[in-house]
């Protein structure tokens, strides 16, 4: 099916959930491509998006692309059409999810050294990457007993939801994997590298690089999730998922659930850690201040200008409007 047809069924299944609630449409995508000239497509992006009222961040670099926006269906719908009549982004497979409001506050089209930072430049998926799994196939490959799952994710967005028996690197950012395949796995394991290895991230782009780097040190069998854990909650249905709990987003819906709905976290302001009800009842808790992830970590000075935006949040509350610090977008 061509991503076109994609994006269509995708409306049709959903299209009384988007009239009924006037749902913004949040797309993600990603590709690895060689870009000759990073300004051009820069420019050309701009042409598409900067007179329409679609927000979101596109990073361009010479490997590829990486972005999500989002906006009102008939917006996307213009703007993707335009975006697959570029050179070498016909082929361009997004992912779509939903969200009340626009979950961005403007948009922005950075050019970046890398879509993704792994921090080693010889790594590349346009040289070699390992196997693509279709989210269709993924509950089979991961009930291998045998197999070494792992969620290349950062370990605050593993903490929300994961899938069954993966292994969580509890890494603070991307560049850190490197470091964690070495000391956690070549290091302690000799044969590690003849193991069957499935790995996955959000939506896709990270398990490129990161199949792409254990494939460059000689793992004979690598595999990974293709589209990601947003692909996989949007094809797969809820009573065959082997995904537990939420998935955590880089914007302010802070977490999806399985229907790709906004999910039941909030963010701490102070430290962007994703917070649940519960933690809201944790005594470290102070609405825009702390929680129970950062309140030791922060001095008063901190702390004393995150009450001060929480109360510049309050007063735009008051006046039905939206404060850019706000850290939960909802209905």
């Amino acid at each position: 099916m061509s991503p076109k047809s994609n994006y269509l069924n995708f409306l049709k299944l959903n299209e009384k959930k988007l009239s009924a609630y006037d749902l913004k449409v949040v797309v993600a995508f990603y590709k690895f491509f060689d870009v000759s000239n990073t300004f051009k497509l820069q420019n050309s992006l701009k042409l598409i998006l900067n007179k329409t009222e679609i927000k979101g961040t596109i990073l361009i670099a010479k490997e590829g692309i990486n972005g999500t926006i989002a906006g009102k269906k008939d917006e996307i719908t213009l703007a993707l059409k335009k975006i697959w009549c570029l050179d070498l982004l016909n082929d361009l497979e997004p992912k779509y999810s939903f969200a009340y409001k626009n979950p961005f506050f403007r948009m922005k089209i950075r050019l970046k050294k890398e879509i993704v930072t792994i921090g080693l430049s010889e790594i590349s998926p346009n040289k070699t990457v390992g196997n693509y799994v279709k989210p269709e196939n993924w509950n089979d490959l991961i009930s291998d007993k045998n197999l070494l799952l792992i969620d290349t994710r950062n370990s605050y967005e593993v903490s929300i939801g994961s899938f069954e028996n993966a292994i969580n690197p509890n890494i603070k950012n991307f560049r850190e994997f490197p470091h964690w395949v070495t000391k956690n796995l070549i290091n302690k394991d000799p044969e590690i590298k003849n193991k069957k290895v499935a790995m996955f991230c959000t939506g896709g782009i990270r398990c490129e690089k990161s199949t792409s780097y254990l494939k460059s040190l000689g793992f004979a069998e690598v595999y990974h999730l293709e589209g990601g854990i947003l692909k996989y909650l949007e094809k797969i249905p809820k009573n065959e998922s082997k995904w537990n709990g939420s998935c955590f987003v880089f914007d302010y819906r802070v977490s999806i659930d399985h229907s790709l709905e906004i999910g039941h976290y909030e963010m701490c302001f102070a430290c962007r850690m994703p917070i649940s009800q519960n933690d809201k009842l944790h005594r470290y808790f102070v609405q825009g201040e702390s929680c129970h992830h950062c309140f030791n970590f922060s001095n008063d000075k901190q702390k004393k200008r995150f009450k001060e935006r929480q109360k510049q949040i309050e007063l735009f509350r008051k006046k039905n409007q939206f404060h850019i610090g706000q850290t939960k977008i909802k209905n």
